[in-house]
C-alpha cells in the first residue's frame, strides 16, 4: 500500500497586521497619558499612612518651601476663565495696573509666588522663563498684610456656586508660624476645611489602621 505523502506548508507567519496594531496601542498610550504637572518649587513633604486621591480640577493648592516661601495655584484644566477672573479682581482690588497681555499671561503662569508689587514684573515675564526669576514669596507673615487672603478670596470669587478644594502642601523643615498664616488667611475666608499634601508612608504594624486593611486584604481575597 502506498505511503500518504503529507504537503508540507510553510511556517511563515506575516508579522505587518500585529506591528501595525502594536503602533496604534502605542500611539493611544502616548495621547491619553497625563503627564505630572510642573511643581512650583521643590517641596519634601513629611509622610502619611493614609491614602487619598487629591483633586486635580477646582483646587486652590498653596505651597510653602523649605525657607517658608509661600506659592499659590489653580488647578483648574476645564474651565481657563477662572484665570481670568482672578486676576482681573486681584488687578482691580490692589489698583495693580497690569495690561491685557499681563493679565493673559496668568493662565501661563504655574504659580504665584511674589508679592503684589512684584506681580506685574511676573506676568511680563514669559510663562517658560519665569521659573528663573528669583522670588521672595506671597507675605503671609505681617497679619496686617496677608496678601493670601486677597488671593482666595478671588479664588473664591471665580468658583463662586462650586465646589472649590483647598490643598496645602509644605516642606517638612517650613516653620509654624508661616503654616499658621496660611490658616489665618483660610479662616478669613471663611473656609474650615483643606487638605495637607503628604508623601505616603508604610502603615505600622501593629497599629489598628494596619489590622483593618489586612483584613479587608483577606476580605478581597476570599
Amino acid at each position: 500500500m502506498p505511503s500518504v505523502k503529507i504537503p508540507k506548508k510553510s511556517t511563515f507567519t506575516d508579522m505587518t497586521p500585529f506591528v501595525d496594531v502594536s503602533f496604534l496601542i502605542l500611539t493611544f498610550f502616548i495621547m491619553a497619558t497625563k503627564f505630572k504637572p510642573q511643581e512650583p518649587v521643590e517641596i519634601t513633604t513629611p509622610g502619611s499612612v493614609l491614602s487619598q486621591k487629591l483633586p486635580e480640577n477646582n483646587a486652590v493648592l498653596i505651597s510653602i518651601d523649605s525657607t517658608d516661601r509661600v506659592y499659590f495655584t489653580i488647578l483648574s484644566e476645564k474651565d481657563k476663565s477662572k484665570f481670568d477672573v482672578i486676576i482681573a479682581g486681584i488687578n482691580s482690588s490692589q489698583n495693580l495696573g497690569l495690561s491685557p497681555s499681563e493679565m493673559a499671561n496668568f493662565k501661563k503662569t504655574f504659580a504665584v509666588g511674589v508679592p503684589f508689587a512684584g506681580l506685574k514684573q511676573l506676568l511680563a515675564t514669559d510663562a517658560k522663563d519665569q521659573p528663573k526669576l528669583k522670588v521672595p514669596g506671597i507675605p503671609v507673615l505681617d497679619t496686617l498684610n496677608n496678601q493670601l487672603f486677597w488671593w482666595i478670596r478671588e479664588a473664591k470669587s471665580a468658583f463662586r456656586g462650586e465646589k472649590l478644594n483647598y490643598l496645602i502642601k509644605g516642606d517638612g523643615a517650613s516653620k509654624y508660624p508661616t503654616f499658621e498664616a496660611v490658616i489665618s488667611a483660610l479662616k478669613k475666608n471663611e473656609e474650615f476645611k483643606y487638605n495637607l499634601v503628604t508623601a505616603l508612608d508604610e502603615i505600622p504594624a501593629g497599629t489598628e489602621l494596619y489590622r483593618r486593611e489586612a483584613a479587608g486584604e483577606k476580605d478581597l481575597k476570599k
